[in-house]
């Protein structure tokens, strides 16, 4: 059991230094090519592209709700449980309109040739 445990504490310290490394080059390499929209260096290619997602406002949901019964539901603004609402019809997005800000988040795609 305590070698289990030591292994399991070991890759999870090795997993947090590879995500920091991993963030760090992200980081890096929208600096710099975030505006082009990718590079070619040798065998490898980049490409970014944005995504759109919406960041919703707990108070302004709860305010929008035409059912305060509809927030024990959520319990907070949470995207996943507002697009499962949209997508059963239980809510329109017209009520949403002004609840959230959104966002363009870089994603980052690395192949090799």
């Amino acid at each position: 059991m305590e070698q289990q445990l030591a292994r399991y504490y070991e890759l999870k310290e090795t997993q947090k230094k590879i995500e920091e490394e991993l963030n760090d080059l992200r980081q890096k390499l929208l600096a710099e090519y975030g505006d082009s929209g990718g590079a070619e260096a040798g065998a490898y290619k980049l490409t970014i592209h944005y995504q759109e997602r919406r960041e919703y406002y707990d108070e302004r949901v709860y305010n929008a709700l035409p059912d305060p019964s509809l927030w024990r539901l959520m319990s907070r603004a949470d995207a996943g449980k507002i697009a499962s609402l949209l997508k059963l019809n239980v809510i329109h997005d017209g009520i949403l309109e002004g609840t959230y800000e959104r966002k363009h988040i870089p994603v980052l795609r690395v192949q090799k040739r």
